[in-house]
């Protein structure tokens, strides 16, 4: 949101779009800009907090083909009156598929104006400005609005009662969580802290390029790690194999020798039996010289 009110409203404009139908001017002949010739932001905090949450709340809702996500896009609620716009610095349209577009023309959308819109404060803006702003708002159906200013670390927020909005008490407003986005806000170290669903907090580019680098780093070690596991399980496969050659071979050896122990064995039983016969032909010889008395 740049120093310059960026919302413009034609005066004696024929009411909002939200909750009534407009007869449109001759719609041939307008021509809706895609450009105010406003900057996005007037300073790099600024800038970074606008970058961090349109990509955060694009990523909350990466997988989600019916929410539209987008920053500083003109948005015009009512057909034929192209002074009746504003270009909120980041809103989130549910029921809207995503893809490109040179402005939100709320007509062409279903008639569905964003439900949530969020604004980051420059030094240079208003207390009047914001108040336009905010009954901009309120008056063309935003459901959820957050404002924040990074330099007074103020963050405000206002929620829809009918046909206006209601602020959140500032004693809820720390910890609060968004009805629509289920995305929870808090203080922490005097800076807006904004947390996804599950835990994961809204980072800005540095920060994600610091994560991912990180997560290569760990991504590295841990493709080491199995690399050096992967070798160790090779060289534990090949002491396995030679242990089961020597296995082998020592298999082969027992049953050589087992079978050298049978031939053994066998001769001994065959050399017993040749000792017996001999034995038995010695007595016998024994015998009969003892019946010629020659013994």
């Amino acid at each position: 949101m740049s120093q310059t009110p960026r919302i413009l409203e034609a005066r004696g404009a024929p009411g909002s779009s939200f909750g009534r139908k407009t007869k449109p001017k001759s719609v041939r002949e307008i021509v809706y800009p895609e450009r105010d010739g406003k900057p996005m932001a007037d300073n790099t905090k600024q800038f970074e907090w606008i970058v961090t949450i349109k990509e955060g709340l694009g990523c909350l809702f990466a997988d989600r083909s019916d929410v539209f996500v987008a920053g500083d896009l003109l948005w015009y609620p009512v057909e034929g009156e192209n002074k009746i716009r504003a270009a909120p610095d980041a809103m989130v349209v549910f029921g809207r598929p995503k893809g490109h577009r040179g402005s939100y023309r709320q007509w062409t959308e279903g008639n569905i104006p964003p439900q949530v819109v969020f604004e980051i404060l420059s030094p240079g803006n208003t207390a009047r400005e914001m108040r336009k702003k905010r009954g901009f708002y309120s008056r063309h159906g935003v459901t959820e609005y957050y404002q924040y200013d990074p330099d007074r670390i103020v963050f405000r927020g206002w929620m829809r009662s009918g046909e206006q909005f209601r602020a959140i008490p500032e004693s809820k407003i720390r910890g609060w969580v968004s009805p629509m986005l289920k995305i929870r806000f808090d203080i922490i170290s005097d800076e807006l802290v904004i947390f996804r669903p599950d835990g994961r907090k809204f980072l800005t580019f540095e920060e994600t390029e610091a994560r991912a680098e990180q997560a290569d780093v760990r991504a590295k070690q841990a493709e080491s790690k199995i690399e050096q596991a992967e070798s160790k399980a090779e060289q534990a496969e090949s002491k396995i194999e030679q242990a089961d050659v020597r296995a082998e071979q020592a298999e082969a050896k027992a049953k050589k020798a087992e079978a050298n122990a049978k031939k053994a064995e066998a001769k001994a039983k065959k050399a017993e039996a040749k000792a017996k016969k001999a034995e038995a032909k010695a007595e016998q010889a024994e015998a009969k010289l003892k019946a010629l008395g020659l013994l």
